[in-house]
């Protein structure tokens, strides 16, 4: 049985991410703002989907293929590191945009829309990592079936990370409408967001982090 303290745990931790700027939240309030909240709920399905995607893998024992090839997991740090630095590179070079900022982008279709938020979701490196580093380290080996474990500390996280995220595609219009008449505050918040992009690709570059060791 999962202790009440792993799930918080992984609660908090699934928290501080969502609360974190990156790629679901940047694509999710852009899309939102550009197409409407109807647009944004579909996209939200599909990052719920990605999310269900690492959940599954997680279950499977994911982690340990990466102990088993460590290569795999440097690999995936290269790439997210890479990944969260364009990402704040878009916010802070000249000219830059916020996510909160009203763009002119074509109307998607629901299923397009799913299938971005699927593929943004499964690319999203702070999610990788949450379900390849952190999310073993909640699991404890004599509380029962690591897969159920798995499942229950990847469901807190899912509910955690969907409901915030609902929130904010809730309020995407309304914090882009008090932005757009506050020229200043719209320019802190894309400053604030590519600072904090550009420093979580240099800890996940350059940081000691590695996948949790399988677990019998």
């Amino acid at each position: 049985m999962v202790e009440w303290t792993a799930i918080a745990g992984i609660g908090l931790v699934a928290l501080g991410m969502v609360l974190t700027p990156g790629p679901n939240m940047i694509y999710l309030v852009s899309r939102t703002i550009a197409q409407g909240r109807r647009a944004g709920y579909v996209s939200l399905l599909g990052v719920a989907a990605g999310f269900g995607v690492y959940l599954v893998a997680a279950t499977a024992g994911l982690s340990a293929v990466f102990v088993l090839v460590p290569a795999l997991y440097t690999a995936l740090k290269i790439a997210g590191a890479a990944y969260l630095l364009w990402l704040a590179w878009q916010a802070l070079r000249p000219g830059g945009t916020s996510a909160f900022a009203p763009k002119e982008l074509p109307v998607d279709s629901p299923r397009k829309l799913f299938t971005m938020g699927l593929v943004t979701s499964l690319l999203n490196p702070k999610i990788a990592i949450l379900y390849v580093s952190l999310l073993p380290q909640f699991i404890d080996p004599a509380g029962g079936p690591v897969a159920l474990q798995s499942l229950v500390l990847g469901l807190t996280q899912i509910a955690v990370g969907v409901t915030f995220n609902g929130l904010f595609v809730f309020g995407a219009s309304g914090i882009a409408s008090f932005l757009g008449r506050r020229p200043l505050w719209l320019k802190t918040q894309r400053y604030f967001m590519g600072t904090v992009l550009a420093g979580l690709a240099l800890h996940l570059a350059f940081g000691k982090g590695r996948p949790a060791a399988a677990l019998p």
